[in-house]
């Protein structure tokens, strides 16, 4: 009985190590894509749609055959708008999923949360949104819009086109505002612009009572002096903030608000009254007609299943990234993270817009910028846009102790933050 019973636990040990045998082998066919977006708080209103078009990406990449022989697997998690949870979740993507590359975050704050974890775990990000830059890492691609290709061309629009000489800089208050402000404020003052001419005031993340800043906003535009807010303000606060300006009667024509963090996303499904005439700064709408773009929606309202879903600009930076990413593994022939990062640089893929994107060895995107006026239906129609693409830059100009800083990641530099050198 013994010996029948002995056999029998062998047995099944057997079968539980083929089993886990088999279990590791059909894991090692797969390439793990790390998906980092809130899905639930207050960023999902922003976050969602791009896991949704990671989704669709690598769907898309395994019906052309996978990469390097492999399927791509995705593995979603929800950071649940929650900073510190961000870390936790990109470890357990890197660690416990064993993720080759992660696309993901929206805020600065959740990106600087993460940045710890890929740099000591030695892993991949691609963070697909506009930011203050002022930071370079070996383990991060910026393909979202540094200022010098948003902020600073948005202030000069509105000066040349608007005839604007007053200014309020509102944010949410968390390092991307705070540090794009103290960019545009030291840019403003470059330009002549008076300390007084310029107002700056902070919200928290889901600010719903905007009664008396839109207060203070109408009566500091009163002074006789042409008015406009730049905007970077985050998530859901901006469907308040608009709502109040349509109730105190500001509109687009007597203080105009150029806005970096609302786009096609944020703006379905709300009332657009309110926002019609005023002004978003990206590096892609919607509305931009080339057959590339064309070819993106049709996939992508193929694949959401919902010819009403819009597209956007991270959705676009999530979509140059992601096939860089592809050609870099491709080019390296494996998902080794300092390979594929050699192989990132001078990787060139056509963008939505009609030109060029191409990543350059300080991890930014050389990328077009365009502004528009939002319409009643939600879109956005482009008014200007620079000729070609601007070279996204790590280090602001317009910061004294930034200015003399250059990122190279490439030998012989192999440093995001060195001193530029004097020849």
């Amino acid at each position: 009985m013994f010996g029948f019973g002995r056999a029998k636990a062998l047995a099944a040990v057997s079968a539980l190590a083929i089993g886990l045998t088999a279990g590791a082998a059909q894991a090692a066919d797969t390439i793990k894509v790390g998906i980092l977006h809130s899905l639930s708080g207050t960023m999902a209103i922003s976050e969602t749609t791009l896991k949704d078009v990671m989704l669709m990406l690598i769907e898309d990449q395994n019906k052309k055959g996978g990469l390097l022989g492999k399927q791509l697997e995705a593995v979603v998690v929800d950071p649940a708008s929650n900073w510190p949870l961000f870390a936790e979740k990109a470890r357990e993507l890197i660690e416990v999923n064993g993720s080759s590359v992660v696309f993901g975050c929206w805020t600065s704050v959740s990106r600087k949360s993460v940045l710890p974890v890929f740099e000591e775990l030695n892993s991949m990000l691609f963070y697909p949104v506009q930011y203050e830059g002022e930071e370079s890492s070996r383990n991060v691609f910026y393909t979202g819009a540094a200022p010098n290709q948003q902020a600073i061309p948005a202030v000069d629009y509105l000066m040349k086109t608007e005839g604007v000489t007053r200014w309020v800089l509102a944010g949410t208050d968390y390092v991307y505002p705070r540090t794009t402000n103290k960019i545009l404020e030291s840019y403003l003052k470059a330009k002549g612009v008076p300390a007084e001419d310029i107002m700056i005031n902070y919200t928290p993340f889901g600010h719903a009572d905007w009664q008396t800043i839109v207060a203070d906003i109408k009566a500091f535009g009163s002074a006789g002096k042409k008015t406009a807010v730049v905007s970077t303000i985050n998530g859901d606060a901006n469907v308040p903030f608009y709502k109040e300006l349509g109730n105190q009667g500001i509109k687009a024509e007597d203080i105009p608000v150029v806005a970096f963090s609302v786009g096609e996303e944020e703006l379905a499904g709300i009332d657009t009254g309110p926002l019609v005439g005023h002004l978003a700064a990206w590096n892609y709408f919607m509305s931009i007609d080339t057959p590339e773009n064309d070819e993106f929606i049709s996939k992508w309202h193929a694949f959401i299943g919902n010819e009403d879903r819009v597209t956007n600009d991270p959705m676009e930076a999530h979509y140059i990234g992601f096939k860089m990413w592809v050609q870099a593994v491709q080019q390296a022939g494996t998902t080794d993270i300092d390979a594929v990062r050699q192989a990132m640089y001078g990787q060139t893929v056509p963008n939505l817009t009609g030109g060029v994107a191409v990543m350059n060895t300080n991890h930014h995107l050389s990328k077009p910028v365009v502004i528009g006026e939002i319409q009643d239906d939600g879109q956005i129609q482009t008014v200007w846009s620079t000729d070609g693409v601007v070279v996204g830059d790590a280090w602001s100009d317009f910061i004294p102790e930034s200015a003399k800083l250059t990122a190279d990641w490439t030998f012989p530099w192999v440093c995001g933050g060195c001193e530029k050198p004097m020849y």
